[in-house]
């Protein structure tokens, strides 16, 4: 390669790697030669065109300015600004954006065209939001966003609360969060223009139950083994509060309950005072239950009403079982 490029091993005559004189030696004459020469010979010889895939701009302009002018690629700055090669359009466009991304009708893992769905984003698409955690505040702002979106988007379709949540409280009944959670929720589906069809999966206790009932008459639902169950409101826990505080606290919670007694004495088409009486203590109701109370209007069960009609009560079973139930005793 030396003999080639007409190079003295002798004496070089490289302007640019001239070595000093403390480093005449010829052991490092001739390796200064040597690499000058391989980099000359890089430089001469083209890059091979690397896999080009005609559809994609970015690499068909990378072959191409590989192929024509190497030095651009060999020969480029150290501590540019610019990652690597994306200078050489003036606007880089390496991805399409989500908004030009082809909508599929279903996502094939195999041949991703765009990310999953999140769950609740489905559900929301087909006017469906899942109250399905105890009403703390996090969970209040987003069922009043989601019912909020859901009228704007149409305020004439109707919107599906499923309900499935303990209230204000867990389920060992210690509370979680403040009885104006619920209030909230509530004062956002008297204030919607659209039919609220509430379906009670699960459990709707407290005022989770209030909800279950403030849908619109007619389209309240209930699943045939979920449960309802209304109750006083507790108060939180008192901690080091003086007794003045608990006292003020107390009042407050007797306010909520009157109003929680009310709000059911609507909906539920019973008076006040046969609320407050079922209400000193847990009242549970199954479907059947509830839908006697008033809380529901159907119960969601394919031929369950069927079912329900030509069944016989409990007393007809005993009296022809030949049973006497103690009040009759």
């Amino acid at each position: 390669m030396s003999t080639s490029l007409s190079v003295s091993m002798a004496s070089s005559t490289i302007p640019c790697c001239s070595p000093p004189s403390s480093y005449s030696s010829p052991w490092f004459r001739r390796t200064t030669v040597k690499t000058h020469c391989s980099l000359l010979a890089r430089n001469s010889i083209k890059a091979p065109l690397p896999p080009l895939n005609p559809k994609d701009p970015f690499l068909s302009k990378l072959a191409s300015l590989a192929a024509n002018s190497p030095e651009n690629l060999l020969n480029r700055p150290v501590n540019s600004d610019t990652p690597p090669y994306l200078d050489l359009f003036d606007s880089p466009t390496l991805m399409a954006t989500p908004a030009t991304v082809e909508r599929s009708v279903s996502y094939n893992e195999h041949r991703p065209r765009r990310p999953p769905p999140d769950l609740p984003s489905l559900l929301l698409h087909g006017r469906i939001v899942y109250l399905g955690m105890p009403l703390v505040p996090a969970v209040t702002e987003l069922i009043i966003a989601e019912l909020m979106y859901l009228q704007w988007m149409d305020p004439k379709e109707p919107i599906y609360l499923y309900i499935n949540s303990t209230g204000t409280t867990r389920d060992d009944g210690e509370s979680v969060g403040m009885e104006t959670e619920g209030f909230a929720i509530y004062d956002a589906m008297m204030q919607l223009k659209n039919e609220i069809h509430t379906v009670g999966v699960g459990a709707a206790i407290g005022h989770a139950c209030l909800l279950l009932a403030a849908g619109s008459k007619g389209k309240r639902f209930m699943m045939p083994h979920a449960k309802a169950m209304i109750q006083q409101p507790r108060i939180p826990s008192s901690g080091l509060m003086t007794g003045s505080d608990v006292l003020i606290r107390a009042k407050e919670v007797i306010i909520n309950k009157d109003t929680l007694v009310g709000l059911l004495s609507k909906h539920t088409e019973n008076s006040v005072e046969t609320v407050t009486q079922v209400m000193r203590r847990p009242f549970y109701m199954d479907s059947t239950k509830a839908k006697e109370f008033g809380v529901i209007d159907k119960i969601l069960w394919r031929g369950q009403e069927k079912i329900m009609a030509d069944a016989a009560p409990p007393e007809a079973w005993d009296k022809n079982a030949g049973i006497k139930s103690l009040d009759a005793m």
